[in-house]
């Protein structure tokens, strides 16, 4: 049976959030030997290097096209990767997928208060329930865990601010331009900015001065997988799925998370985490009228 767009997008999603899902615990444990802006010019810088033969003749951009690719990477690579990697550093790594995932919670109120959209008052309570789910898990840590570990989530909280932005923005772009020339841009443009952080990192520790088997495997983890395959396969299917339908594909990330970050790092869901990952699921469910819907669905689309 061949499979239809729709069909072959839901499928790139799914892979794409599995991977991501693995991505925190694997680059907490190779933080304890590679610098993190070190590993995020690394793992964007190299990947566009992978791709420039692929797309050398197809490499222009309209202008409008090239200053909207400017604000998508600004947010969604190197904004999203600072606040992601300076989270890993402060908070445990499951966090950072359950506070990614209520991203379907900020698109739903930027879209009553910027979009002006007509509220219902399923959406509302859904969005507020969820909302109280995330609030729950940010702000545990000054009970239990102490501010350090606050602070982290906070950072999770900006890192998934910067991701929404870029992905309610890049819907538009990528149905018109090529998705390899989108990512490769993407990964040059993202590096950039980590550029000063990474020369400062070199100046002071020297470059990769201990590198060992861990910071190996995040590095190579996160330029193949985590860069390579899991955003081109996002920029190719978000041309054939709503924004909202991708956010959607975020509900695999923490469930990957903890079944990698238990055995990799001894991190496991306490009670709170379980209530306010229940909260956030139920809410946007709520919000979004999909109590009998779930992503699998959009592969039964022709």
């Amino acid at each position: 049976m061949r499979l239809s767009k729709n069909q072959l997008a839901v499928v790139a999603l799914i892979t794409a959030n599995m991977i991501w899902g693995a991505a925190p615990p694997i680059f907490k444990w190779a933080l304890h030997d590679i610098h993190p802006f070190t590993l995020a010019f690394l793992r964007f810088f190299i990947p566009a290097l992978i791709l420039l033969p692929f797309c050398w003749k197809k490499l222009h951009l309209k202008p409008n096209v090239f200053f909207k690719m400017i604000i998508i990477n600004l947010f969604g690579i190197t904004i999203n990767i600072i606040f992601f990697f300076q989270g890993l550093l402060r908070a445990p790594s499951i966090n950072a997928a359950l506070i990614g995932s209520s991203a379907p919670v900020f698109i739903i109120l930027f879209s009553l208060f910027f979009l002006k959209e007509k509220p219902r008052k399923k959406l509302i309570t859904g969005s507020l329930i969820g909302l109280l789910g995330v609030m729950l898990v940010l702000g545990a840590p000054l009970i239990l865990d102490g501010k350090l570990a606050a602070v982290g989530n906070l950072f999770y909280l900006f890192a998934m601010f910067g991701s929404v932005i870029a992905i309610l923005i890049l819907r538009g772009v990528a149905k018109k331009n090529d998705p390899v020339t989108l990512t490769f841009w993407s990964f040059l443009m993202g590096s950039t900015g980590f550029i000063p952080f990474f020369v400062n990192e070199v100046h002071h520790y020297g470059f990769l001065p201990h590198l060992t088997y861990q910071g190996l495997t995040g590095l190579l983890f996160g330029i193949f997988f985590s860069s390579l395959t899991a955003y081109f396969l996002q920029t190719w299917a978000i041309k054939y799925l709503t924004a909202a339908d991708v956010s959607v594909f975020t509900y695999i990330d923490p469930v990957v998370t903890i079944l990698i970050a238990a055995p990799l790092l001894g991190e496991f869901p306490d009670f709170i985490f379980v209530v306010g990952s229940v909260m956030v699921v139920l809410g946007i469910l709520m919000a979004e009228g999909r109590f009998h819907w779930h992503p699998l669905h959009l592969f039964l689309k022709k």
